[in-house]
């Protein structure tokens, strides 16, 4: 049997793709920063709930211990913990300061790193191990530049460089380790709570739509593809 770790997998992206894993059979860990939240979503779902902050090395270790001690062994892993920080007055601009910058960078591209090393050692035992982490067109300097994507019309500094980030981390973690199967995935525009506010308060598709091309990922064989960035479409240009 598969097991999957999927973060921020409390709400949104994470909990729909969560879902879908168990549908197909996979043991799923749902990492969720709060406890109430993260316990709440796995009960619905019918994963496992274990207490993990991206931001915080500690607790990345102390999740990773939990699972090793499980006996459930580790196969996949779902990057998918993301933030996008917005101004104190609300709307759609986006926080351009010092620590709100470095917030989004810590979540988004350092928490890809901080998680992906510290499960290295249990993906070394399975025998097809696999790690896909969500970034975003907005990160792709193809759609960024190609007039007929979304990406290209819309402003996103921080958001998108470190979306970018993540892209490069996953082009050089699959340089980096041949033997594991790693990609991004750009999971559509999806409505939900990224940069706070309301459920759905971000405009896009349902949750379990973008969720699909997470989970097919996730599902690959030993023979599908790694060091490579993904839509619903196909691959989608760096």
């Amino acid at each position: 049997m598969t097991t999957t770790l999927i973060t921020g997998a409390n709400k949104g992206l994470g909990k729909e793709t969560a879902r879908l894993l168990v549908e197909a059979g996979h043991i799923v860990w749902m990492g969720s920063r709060d406890q109430a939240r993260g316990t709440a979503a796995a009960e619905e779902v019918g994963g496992r709930f274990v207490q993990l902050d991206v931001t915080d090395d500690r607790s990345v270790d102390v999740a990773m211990a939990m699972i090793a001690e499980s006996g459930t062994g580790l196969d996949v892993v779902v990057n998918n913990a993301g933030i996008a920080k917005r101004t104190a007055g609300g709307g759609q601009a986006e926080a351009l300061d010092g620590p709100s910058v470095l917030e989004v960078f810590d979540t988004n591209a350092v928490g890809v790193v901080r998680v992906t090393e510290a499960a290295l050692p249990l993906l070394a035992t399975s025998t097809n191990p696999v790690v896909v982490n969500v970034s975003s067109a907005l990160g792709s300097f193809w759609a960024t530049h190609e007039p007929s994507r979304p990406a290209s019309h819309f402003v996103s500094i921080v958001y998108g460089a470190s979306k970018a980030a993540v892209s490069m981390l996953t082009v050089q973690y699959a340089r980096a380790h041949p033997g594991i199967k790693i990609n991004a995935v750009e999971p559509g525009i999806t409505a939900t709570e990224l940069g706070g506010g309301d459920p759905g308060s971000h405009p896009g598709r349902p949750a379990i739509e973008s969720a699909r091309v997470v989970a097919d990922l996730a599902c690959i064989g030993p023979d599908g593809p790694t060091g490579t960035f993904h839509e619903d479409a196909g691959e989608l240009g760096w």
